[in-house]
């Protein structure tokens, strides 16, 4: 069964971390629905060092392919952990679209390790990227979201199910962070109707990082294409109604109508839940 697409055409999407893996996907299917999209992150060819070097990613590049598919784009280098830059960036959003109707909080660090392995400034990494970078991210466009007309704000990070996490606690706690500000954004905003939830991928998902780390193998990743249509199914519905919920993509996409979900797969088989159960050891797919 074909997935919904919601028509976005005229909206705008201020996304962080688009320069390449799930951020770019989402960026791009968005686009792909007729979303502008203002395109965040560290990577720049406008950097000193840019010249002569082969970059992987670019906040520009993803604005170039959201720009083939008929939208306009915006490249905005921003660091996160950075007040000043994120506010600066979101004033510079609202006054080149009008308004931002969607803020999706994409962009993270990862450092998988247990307590006693981790350096404090690894671990001050995952705390400003991850948890300050929500926080100030959001809180940047707060009072804009609640005069705008059916907006949303949403979060790569996965639901709240755990006291725990050993062997992964600096992580999984700053992970686990964005979800619990989201979520109780979705409280405070509760009568704004802005949609706030968080979603987050039962599988690994093939990004530079799950290679870099060595989580896994191809048989155990999809595509970042499964998180872009889980994104554009929460955009399908109303956000007066669809608030406060930290969602599985399978999950969703299956309560969606969607049975096969081979097209995600690297390769022949059905990938283990690791990322689920990164965060919940007992997580079991529903049948």
């Amino acid at each position: 069964m074909a997935l919904t697409r919601p028509d976005l055409s005229g909206q705008t999407a201020f996304i962080t971390g688009t320069t390449r893996g799930i951020g770019k996907a989402i960026a791009l299917a968005l686009a792909e629905q007729g979303c502008n999209i203002v395109s965040t992150g560290k990577t720049s060819e406008e950097d000193d060092d840019a010249n002569g070097r082969d970059l992987e990613g670019t906040i520009e590049q993803t604005a170039r392919e959201a720009r083939d598919r008929g939208v306009d784009a915006l490249p905005i280098q921003v660091n996160v952990r950075e007040e000043r830059e994120v506010e600066a960036a979101a004033e510079r959003a609202i006054e080149e679209f009008g308004e931002v109707n969607i803020v999706i909080n994409n962009a993270s660090a990862i450092q998988i390790a247990n307590v006693e392995d981790l350096p404090a400034n690894r671990f001050d990494l995952l705390t400003d990227v991850n948890v300050r970078g929500t926080h100030l991210t959001s809180r940047a466009f707060l009072e804009h979201l609640k005069d705008v007309e059916d907006s949303w704000l949403l979060t790569n990070a996965p639901p709240v199910t755990v006291d725990r996490a050993p062997g992964e606690a600096p992580y999984a706690w700053s992970k686990l962070g964005m979800t619990f500000l989201t979520l109780s954004l979705a409280s405070e905003l509760g009568n704004h109707d802005v949609g706030c939830n968080a979603f987050w991928p039962v599988t690994a998902i093939d990004t530079r990082a799950t290679r870099y780390f060595g989580l896994g193998t191809e048989d155990d990743w999809r595509t970042p294409d499964i998180v872009a249509d889980t994104v554009l199914e929460i955009l399908s519905r109303d956000p007066a109604e669809y608030t406060g919920n930290a969602v599985y993509d399978e999950e969703l996409l299956r309560e969606a109508g969607l049975e096969d979900f081979s097209e995600y797969n690297l390769t022949e088989g059905d990938p283990a839940p690791m990322s689920a159960q990164m965060f919940d050891p007992e997580f079991t797919r529903s049948a």
